[in-house]
């Protein structure tokens, strides 16, 4: 007998025939569309290595969708790879995909009124556009990550692909040769994954896990391993089992879920960008604003207890091995929401009962002998960021922590690169980046190779970098990104000139021009917004649409 409440209604009784036809034509028989049916939402490209897993994975969920009493029906989405857009302008374009990402799923999935979904994607802003489309339709879903990339081994020593930045630096320095620098190229990226740092792919990946969305241990169990396939064939009966259950994605995204994923965030020293995804996905959950505010407080009370590069010289491959999600998670246990559900249909406390503690304390330690007191990420607040900035204080050294020194002024990332790389910044600088917000950029591109460059060119921990654009999760430095109010739309970042002092004091939470305030509202007063040509079509509706980046640059 058929149970009315799983069942796609769409294709009952004579006014489904049509549908049920259109079905049919693609080889669906009565008995599979008798069935809930389910969508795999693949965002397989072998355009983008963290996703080019994703086909195999697919097949394995469809696998487990079947065996528990579903259907499976396959769509994709768009997928852009940070690596490949840095450096031009197609970087604009990678943070306005994840709302493009997101209203994707929500068109497909509320068109065709699928009774649950499984999400399969990878890297930056996939994985936050498609746990926002799941918080938005609130339908049961679960979230499957493609998996981390296995490091590359330089000289002993294990890297991420960004060692190809750098080593454009050393070789404009002579510490390497042309053809070491093809040597490098060619062993950078050794396999399919996203790319094996705790970058904000990674980052996302482990904070989907935390919040309930995943199954334990998808967070980090690396692209290539047997493991990943099994955790694939496991989300899809798992769905099947939150469709009988009538769990939709809002049961497991609750505020208590949000906390969770803060925690995990300061604890591990994730990328400053999960700040403004975590916001977005809030907002998405019918939960309203996620402020600044509360980021800040959760950075001053949760110790940073484990360490991942660019923080540190281990990798997720290391994390993985050190235990993972789970592992971190039982140090930081007494900051959690243990009741809190997830899609495995345990609560949080009731995994942490079977978790084991990490195998290495090297990687991940105990909440009272952390890496850091505070939290791994921080909220600066001053007079050129009175609505925020953040940073990361898990990549900074610690004679960085308070840092001053005289303003270098550029109006776009390809300046500020062409000054460092010809060595016309120095130390104790502090190069300033504006005009480059979600409305300025447009689409608040990453300031990667700036902070690339000053690595290369030996000047990351004698400089620092502010901006009220975007980081890589890869940069380490110090470095303070998402200014608020953006120059753009006429913040005191538009008001800085060269050789004024800057001070960016982390312990304090102070970012500060120091100017007097009759010169700075001078110097306002004169000041009008440049005006930059973009390309017509998506970023100049994302120029109109788009918030400030204290709220996450969610569009509206």
């Amino acid at each position: 007998m058929e149970d009315d409440r799983y069942y796609n209604r769409l294709l009952k009784g004579d006014q489904g025939a049509l549908k049920r036809a259109l079905y049919k034509s693609m080889g669906f028989t009565d008995e599979a569309l008798g069935k809930p049916l389910i969508a795999i939402v693949n965002s397989y490209t072998n355009a983008t290595p963290g996703h080019y897993n994703l086909n195999q994975l697919c097949e394995q969920v469809q696998k487990g969708i079947e065996s528990a009493g579903g259907t499976a029906m396959v769509f994709g989405t768009i997928a852009p790879c940070d690596g490949i857009a840095e450096g031009h302008d197609g970087m604009r374009y990678v943070l306005p995909s994840r709302d493009l990402i997101a209203s994707s799923v929500e068109c497909m999935v509320r068109a065709h009124r699928f009774d649950g979904m499984v999400l399969l994607g990878s890297c930056d802003k996939i994985v936050p556009g498609m746990l926002m489309a799941a918080a938005r339709i609130n339908i049961p879903s679960v979230f499957l990550n493609g998996g981390p990339m296995h490091p590359a081994v330089y000289k002993d020593k294990h890297y991420d692909g960004n060692i190809v930045t750098e080593a454009v630096g050393w070789k404009q320095r002579g510490k390497i040769t042309q053809e070491e620098f093809e040597y490098i190229e060619n062993i950078a990226e050794p396999c399919a994954g996203s790319c094996a740092m705790l970058g904000t792919a990674n980052t996302m990946g482990c904070l989907a896990e935390v919040m309930g969305m995943s199954l334990p241990g998808s967070g980090t169990v690396p692209a290539v391993l047997s493991r990943r396939l099994s955790l694939a064939y496991e989300s899809g009966r798992a769905v099947m089992e939150l469709v009988h259950r009538g769990v939709c994605a809002r049961d497991i995204m609750t505020e208590e879920a949000f906390c969770n994923g803060i925690t995990a965030l300061m604890g591990m020293g994730g990328s400053t960008n999960a700040i403004m995804h975590l916001q977005a996905i809030h907002r998405e959950a019918g939960l309203g604003e996620l402020s600044l505010a509360v980021f800040d407080e959760y950075s001053r009370k949760v110790p940073q207890v484990s360490s991942v590069y660019p923080a540190s010289p281990y990798d997720m491959v290391d994390f993985y091995e050190a235990g993972g999600v789970g592992a971190l998670l039982k140090e930081l246990q007494g900051y959690l929401y243990e009741n809190a559900a997830t899609v495995s249909g345990k609560t949080v406390g009731e995994i942490l009962k079977q978790t084991r503690p990490t195998r290495r304390r090297e990687v991940i330690r105990t909440a009272d002998q952390p890496f850091n007191s505070n939290g791994g990420v921080a909220v600066l607040t001053g007079n050129l960021a009175p609505l925020g900035s953040v940073v990361k204080p898990a990549a900074i050294p610690s004679h960085m922590m308070h840092f001053e020194g005289r303003a270098r002024v550029f109006g776009s990332e390809q300046e500020a690169i062409d000054a460092i790389l010809s060595g016309d910044v120095k130390e104790q600088s502090v190069v300033v980046l504006r005009y480059e917000g979600p409305k300025g950029g447009p689409g608040m591109p990453e300031m990667y190779r700036p902070m690339k460059s000053l690595e290369g060119m030996g000047l990351s921990e004698s400089c620092a970098l502010i901006t009220d654009g975007r980081f890589s999760g890869s940069n380490r430095g110090c470095f303070v990104g998402h200014i608020s109010p953006e120059a753009f739309e006429g913040g005191l970042l538009a008001a800085v000139e060269d050789g004024d002092r800057i001070v960016i004091d982390i312990p304090e939470r102070s970012l500060t021009l120091d100017v007097p305030e009759n010169e700075l509202q001078e110097r306002l007063r004169h000041w009008r917004a440049p005006e930059k040509q973009i390309e017509p079509g998506y970023l100049e509706t994302y120029r109109r649409i788009s918030k400030s980046a204290a709220q996450g640059a969610v569009v509206e």
